[in-house]
Formats: C-alpha cells, structure tokens, sequence
C-alpha cells in the first residue's frame, strides 16, 4: 500500500425512508412481509438503520463506498462471532440491488442495549477491562485472508501517514483554539512510531455509538464496517475518547500495549478529535460536539505530558 493513499472525495450519500425498505423486504423476503418497519433511533451515518419487527434490524449503506462492507461483514462475523467474549450483530440474510437502491444491504439480528456513554458506564475500570478483553479475543483471530487496510475502511490499520494532510491543515486552523504545537509533537511522536509489520485483526471504529450496555455493563459490539488485518492501533482510540484516567490505564495493561503502540493510537485519537474539532469549533448549533471534541483533545495532551 503507498504511504499516502487517495482518500477519494467525500461519499455521496442518498437518502433512505422506511416505505422503501419495507419494499425491498417485500420483494426479496416475503416471509418477513408483515413485519413491521420503522427506523432505529440515531440510526447511523455509514448506513441507515431500521427495526424490521421486534428482534431483527435493516441496515442499508448511504453511500457507494460503505457498501463495500457489505460482503466483509457477511463473510467474517460469523467466523467471529463463537470466537468473542461479547454478542456482535449476526447477518441473518443479505439483500441485493435494484433499480430502486444501488447497493447490496443486510438483516441483522437485534441486540439489546443502550449506547456507551460516560454517564451510563456502572464501573469506569470494569468497563475499560470487558473492553480490552473483547479486542485481545479479536486480535487473536486467525488473520490469514483478513481485509488489508483500504477505501473499504477508509485505511484504518494502515499508517496514520495517511491523515497527515488533514491533520497540518488542521493544525493551521486551530492554531488561536487549541496548542497547535504541542499537537504537532504528538502528531510526530504518533507517525513516526514503528510497528512491527504482524497483521492483526481490528474493529476499526471502536466508539461509543458502536458499544452496547446493560445495566451499566459493557454487553455488545456492533457496526464492523470498517474492520480489516493490519496494525490494530486505531481501535486504541477509544482511550482518550470515552474511558477515565484508571480505565485507560486498566484498557493498556490488559491490551499489553507497548509504548510504540500506544503512541499511535493516542495519533488516532488526536487525528480524530482534530476532525471533529475543526468541523465544529465556529458551528453554534454544533457547540455541544465541539466542546466534546475539545474535551478529547485536552485528555489526549494531559495524558501525553504525565507519560
């Protein structure tokens, strides 16, 4: 792969309504017809979501290039699913394009449970240590024919080289906001630290929206679109972007994550903060997502100078 691989341009996304899904059920699967079908709330941005009765789920990709999961996620989760320590989504049938929507889509199994926020979590560490079992279990999986970093997963487990466009321009624009120049010796420390070449497997978008409670407890994972072979560091992102000071340091010490490793995960932290920081800083009525933004990126230079 080139170190700095074309992004591409931003995906073209169609819009998705619950009559047409219910069509495209109709056609390909009568036999769930009379299910009813409404759309799940905070349905998702890769792909628009929709109950489909009580204990299945539609997921219909909103752009061509998230599409390209469909076929991955059918092909490896049930590998797996017997394999994790968790509930992840389990396909039960995957639906073809038509002249009405272009793209290959997906039923799913439902799983129960409320998304990961820091208000929600019963016990910080608990839920640091539950997590870091799930990625040591995944990360154990047998990588051979595993998905290499690609346009599939927007390169996650690739370098973070990658991003280092979009990252100086944000360092430019952010300069009266934030400490650019400490930013940029984070930035430099997280590119330049080695990895040892061994394909590992990893979630790739491992976020609050895609991590299921119950009870306060960490009880699923959701949403592989983005997962792949390669060098798992992005799914350490997650440190800096939900977990409590003791929760990522319980998070590291189970992952046994060596300092190299580390350092590039705290650059995908910080790239991603960056990205949402600088969409949001001057939006008012995204005030709420940039100070989350912010919020991430003063644990990310807190955690950086006490190392």
């Amino acid at each position: 792969m080139s170190e700095t691989p074309d992004l591409g341009p931003v995906p073209e996304r169609i819009e998705i309504e619950a009559a047409q899904v219910r069509r495209l059920v109709a056609e390909q699967f009568p036999q769930w017809t009379a299910l009813a079908v409404r759309p799940v709330d905070n349905g998702g941005w890769d792909n628009r979501t929709f109950h489909l009765g009580a204990d299945m789920v539609v997921r219909m990709p909103s752009a061509a290039e998230y599409a390209q999961a469909v076929e991955k996620e059918h092909r490896w989760l049930p590998v797996f699913a017997p394999l994790l320590p968790l509930p992840i989504p389990v396909p039960l049938a995957q639906g073809e394009p038509t002249s009405a929507y272009p793209h290959p889509w997906s039923i799913y199994q439902w799983l129960d449970g409320v998304t990961a926020t820091a208000d929600r979590i019963a016990d910080p560490v608990q839920f640091a240590l539950d997590l870091a079992g799930f990625l040591v279990a995944l990360q154990r999986v047998d990588a051979t024919d595993g998905p290499q970093p690609g346009i599939h997963n927007w390169y996650r487990g690739g370098t973070l080289r990658t991003y280092d466009e979009n990252a100086q321009a944000a360092f430019e624009e952010l300069e009266a906001y934030v400490d650019v120049e400490l930013a940029r010796e984070i930035w430099a420390n997280s590119v330049d630290a080695r990895w040892d070449r061994v394909d590992r497997w990893f979630h790739g978008d491992v976020a609050e929206g895609n991590l299921l409670l119950e009870n306060g407890q960490l009880s699923a994972v959701i949403d592989f679109g983005t997962c792949g072979v390669g060098d798992p560091a992005c799914d350490l992102a997650i440190a800096w972007t939900l977990l409590t000071a003791d929760g990522r340091q319980a998070f590291r010490n189970r992952l046994s994550v060596d300092d190299p490793t580390w350092a590039r995960g705290r650059g995908w932290a910080l790239w991603k903060a960056l990205a949402t920081y600088r969409s949001t800083y001057d939006d008012s009525e995204d005030a709420e997502t940039a100070a989350g933004a912010k919020h991430v990126l003063d644990e990310i230079f807190a955690e950086y100078q006490d190392s």
